[in-house]
């Protein structure tokens, strides 16, 4: 009999569907205080948390009988990680349970911002009968670009065609085929959707890539009286950018769920509150019963899954049953996982497939290393937690084809794992091993012979083989105050064309890499966050 302890509320439904498991007793505290959670926690199998309670390493220390923990919801900052995944405890969690209530929260602040509707209903309160001044906006016959076509992407995009608007998105990781046959126009670069657009809205995860991905230069591509919702990650919208661009009239409406910081500083909210068009709310996209409802069911339904010793779809972190296999392995993975994560920022395109080849001694843990790969390369691209138990069915859902081979037989090394990702009309390659038992090198990209250490910040660059590049780069960062750390350089032959590759001690600003490709010698470069 497997006990199961819920410690903080959640909707009875979940609750139910534990209890309808007859191997499965269900001992529901929803108020309990940690210390008394402390006492008892060794005598329950699994332990169903929200936000409240913290699984911490005490806590985890005192659970001998722990075999999984049920978080209901997605973040999962409560809970020990490393400590879970040394002990072999699953942690489980419920991406996706929101997509209705995230969705029609997007639709709201749409209708809300295009129909003045909050500042038609404060009028009223204030006794006054302004009918002309609330001229407003049809979604009828409009054209909404999406960034992000995932699960909520894809149901405000349903929605929107039902009110007739023309629909774009720009998603590099979404197959062609989805975005037809949602009858959504896939853009090959959002530079070209920005320009085409009345209404912008933002459902992808916060990332490198992400981040202030809406900044001066995108709203300066866009159509005058743009208006802009938000419900997905604070971050993604450049704020001061976003405020500019209200004060000039570019932007004829904002609807905000979710900010930088959170809650918002008040200096934030004075500035936004200026203008008359401006809709916004406290990061609410899934409170909703229904949202609530979802969440508890299916952290029940992994809880259950766990514990009949079958694979849940939403594990957060990836135990091994015999840990010495996880002491012998885990160079190899945090390779693998960071040639993935290389390969998803080096790739100029959404990546469409992925080629992994698992040679030598390792061969025979070939899955759990093709797995951390794709780990590496989701990361960036999904807003949820991915693991090496997962991967495998994330990249399936993201239309992404997977090919993989193992052989005991390696060209030059005792082990190789070498990744090949297809875009749209590109190919990047990039090769890795485990030198001494434990210092991670890559050594090939693409048909380059290289030396690096995958750590911190890379920036690599093609350049013609000839004298003072180098110098010229330097100079160029060093202006920035940009320290170099360390250089590789590969080449096929002398006088052709290079790769070189800088470890950095800070980030290059954006305009500093453009400076870079002005140097003349310069045919190509990329800055890499490891």
């Amino acid at each position: 009999m497997h006990k199961v302890l819920i410690t903080d509320p959640i909707a009875s439904k979940g609750i139910e569907l534990l209890q309808k498991e007859p191997d499965i007793e269900v001992y529901n505290e929803p108020e309990i205080p940690y210390e008394e959670l402390l006492e008892i926690v060794e005598d329950f199998d699994c332990i169903i948390t929200r936000s409240r309670t913290p699984v911490t390493k005490e806590l985890l220390d005192r659970a001998q009988r722990l075999k999984v923990v049920g978080r209901a919801g997605v973040g999962v900052d409560n809970v020990d990680i490393e400590e879970a995944t040394r002990r072999g405890i699953l942690v489980v969690n419920t991406p996706g349970a929101n997509t209705i209530g995230a969705t029609e929260l997007t639709m709201m602040h749409m209708l809300t911002i295009l129909r003045n509707g909050h500042r038609a209903h404060e009028s009223i309160l204030e006794h006054r009968w302004d009918r002309k001044k609330f001229m407003g906006t049809e979604l009828y016959g409009k054209t909404l670009g999406i960034i992000g076509l995932g699960n909520i992407g894809s149901q405000v995009a349903i929605r929107a065609k039902a009110f007739g608007m023309t629909v774009l998105a720009y998603d590099p990781y979404i197959p062609r085929e989805k975005a037809d046959r949602l009858g959504v126009r896939l853009m090959d670069n959002l530079q070209d959707m920005l320009r085409e657009i009345d209404v912008l809205t933002i459902h992808a995860p916060l990332t490198h890539e992400t981040r202030n991905m809406i900044g001066d230069a995108e709203f300066e591509l866009m159509k005058e009286g743009v208006f802009i919702v938000n419900c997905a990650r604070g971050g993604i919208i450049n704020e001061e950018a976003l405020i500019k661009n209200l004060e000039s009239g570019k932007v004829k409406g904002v609807a905000l769920d979710v900010f930088s910081k959170e809650p918002p500083p008040p200096e934030l909210v004075d500035r936004l509150r200026k203008f008359e068009n401006v809709s916004l709310s406290p990061h609410i996209g899934a409170n909703t019963h229904e949202s609530q409802e979802n969440v508890a069911v299916i952290v029940a339904q992994q809880v259950i899954k766990a514990l009949k010793g079958k694979s849940p779809e939403y594990v957060v972190n990836a135990p091994f049953p015999d840990l010495s296999v996880l002491t012998l392995i885990k160079p190899h993975l945090d390779l693998a996982e960071k040639m993935g994560r290389f390969m998803v920022q080096w790739a100029e395109e959404g990546i469409r497939e992925v080629h992994i080849e698992v040679r030598g001694d390792i061969s025979e843990h070939f899955h759990p290393i093709s797995a951390a790969v794709l780990k590496g390369i989701l990361e960036e691209v999904v807003d949820f937690p991915v693991n090496i138990i997962n991967a495998t069915y994330v990249a399936r859902d993201r239309g992404i084809k997977v090919e993989e081979l193992s052989s005991e037989d390696t060209p030059d090394f005792k082990h190789y794992i070498k990744v090949v990702v297809r875009a749209d009309g590109s190919e990047k390659v990039v090769a890795g091993t485990v030198l001494e038992g434990q210092l991670l090198r890559i050594v090939q990209i693409d048909k380059y012979r290289v030396d690096i250490e995958p750590e911190g910040i890379l920036l690599v660059f093609e350049n013609k083989d000839v004298p003072g590049v180098i110098g010229k780069i330097g100079s160029v960062l060093g202006s920035a105050s940009v320290n170099i750390a360390g250089f590789r350089l590969g080449r096929e032959k002398k006088g052709g064309i290079a790769l070189g590759i800088l470890n950095l001690d800070d980030q290059v600003p954006e305009h500093v890499i453009e400076d870079l490709r002005g140097i003349p010698e310069i045919l190509f470069v990329k800055q890499v966050v490891m």
